[in-house]
């Protein structure tokens, strides 16, 4: 996770790259995969069937968050492949970049962090580095809130001085050109 510019979804770290470059289907490539499932032993089983529902719950998690990430979304989601008994690739760990940093106006950075936030904690089960990214997007909008809080007191505090000022010397005026 980089918290500078960019927030990561997940720990890990590999380019996305295609699970087979073959993709050839023939009577042979069956009897093959046959043969595999026939030699494989039944902790090896296992394995892969761990490994394809962590490969389902992974994708699942990272596509949660670009659903919920809109604009804030650096790229697609990177995955971490693990090779199975079976000689598959799946995955077992990935990661999205989400754009931390500010917007042009503190307005506009107190609606993206709500953004950063939704699309961290968008998964089911949350990661422990998807809750940090969501509270530096809280820390963040918060700062913005009060600056945009701050200015409006400037305005306001302004706007008060003018009217005092415009007001007295209005009557100064008025008083003056009475008396002389």
């Amino acid at each position: 996770m980089q918290i500078d510019s960019f927030l990561n979804a997940s720990y890990v770290h590999i380019n996305n790259t295609p699970l087979s470059s073959n993709t050839t289907t023939t009577s042979a490539t069956s009897e093959k995969k046959d043969e595999n499932s026939t030699e494989l032993t039944a902790s090896e089983q296992a394995l892969i069937a761990e490994l394809q529902a962590t490969d389902t719950a992974v994708r699942a998690h990272e596509s949660a968050h670009i659903a919920a990430g809109g604009g804030v979304i650096r790229g697609g989601a990177v995955f971490t492949y693990a090779q199975a008994p079976d000689k598959r690739l799946y995955a077992v760990g990935g990661e999205v970049g989400i754009d931390t940093s500010e917007g042009s106006t503190p307005e506009n950075t107190v609606t993206k962090m709500q953004t950063v936030r939704t699309a961290a904690l968008a998964p089911a089960d949350p990661s422990a580095t998807d809750y940090q990214v969501a509270a530096t997007a809280s820390m963040l909008q918060m700062m913005a809130r009060l600056q945009v809080s701050r200015l409006q007191q400037e305005e306001l505090l302004a706007k008060a001085k003018e009217s005092y000022s415009s007001a007295n010397n209005e009557n100064t005026t008025s008083l003056l050109s009475n008396y002389a």
